[in-house]
């Protein structure tokens, strides 16, 4: 899995892949601003005693760190699926996923269907970008670390039985492949449940704006993808929605076939 962490080159990708892409899709845009104390009428939040959103971070990165140790291998079934603001189907693809540590992960279609065009240009791209080693120096000058974010923590919330601090990420520098938006960290196993927020460069000329939703689950001690969520919209052509479903894993498997 190499970091559950790096994943921006991959939705700016998305965001790219479907400027390029056919289609007259139009998607809302995302608003990931909070009321404020005084709209609500709240008293603001007050961090923990002592703890700091450095701390949060320190915690989360050395955690992710043993976790990634611990992984060895896995297996998944996504689904990739392309739709328009009515919610009708444009394409998708299901497909196998097996990773082996440290960053090798090779991948089988079981199904696809709907324009052979944008399974191409979007879903056959990504795979082969996914599929590259992400040891390289893009895999660090993209990660969520103080190098690349200045954080805020901002709130504690519910995100189903996970409760996380809720901080805010500010990129340093202006990278595509960097994001400004919002991240959930379980309390307890100090891992990210959940990124919200948008590039902090456009991907493309064609690209007005890019928004994006990952969520993750805990399995067996292990924090894994669970549903992305891509919301592009693009000069001319209107609006997309990407969607990835992660489902079936099979963790540390004792015959990997």
């Amino acid at each position: 899995m190499g970091s559950q962490l790096e994943h921006w080159k991959r939705w700016a990708l998305i965001a790219f892949l479907l400027g390029a892409a056919p289609g007259v899709l139009r998607a809302q845009s995302l608003s990931f601003a909070d009321k404020t104390s005084a709209e609500t009428g709240l008293p603001a939040y007050s961090a923990p005693v002592g703890l700091t959103s450095d701390d949060i971070i320190a915690k989360m990165l050395e955690r992710n760190r043993l976790r990634n140790e611990q992984l060895q291998r896995y297996s998944a079934v996504r689904t990739y699926e392309i739709r328009n603001r009515e919610g009708k189907l444009a394409a998708q693809a299901v497909v196998e996923v097996d990773y082996e540590a440290p960053d090798k992960k090779t991948f089988h279609k079981t199904s696809e269907k709907g324009s052979g065009i944008v399974r191409h240009l979007v879903f056959d791209r990504l795979l082969q970008s996914e599929g590259e080693t992400s040891s390289g120096r893009e895999h660090h000058d993209s990660a969520i670390t103080n190098a690349n974010y200045t954080f805020k923590l901002v709130a504690e919330e519910d995100l189903g039985s996970y409760h996380c601090f809720v901080l805010e990420a500010t990129p340093k520098r202006k990278d595509k492949y960097l994001f400004e938006g919002k991240i959930w960290v379980d309390v307890e196993d100090f891992a990210v449940a959940k990124i919200a927020g948008h590039p902090a460069r456009k991907p493309s000329f064609w690209i007005n704006r890019a928004d994006f939703v990952r969520e993750y689950q805990r399995i067996q001690g292990f924090w894994l993808p669970y549903r992305d969520e891509t919301f592009v919209e693009v000069k001319i052509y209107g609006g997309r929605v990407f969607t990835v479903d992660h489902e079936q894993y099979l963790i540390n498997p004792n015959n990997p076939h």
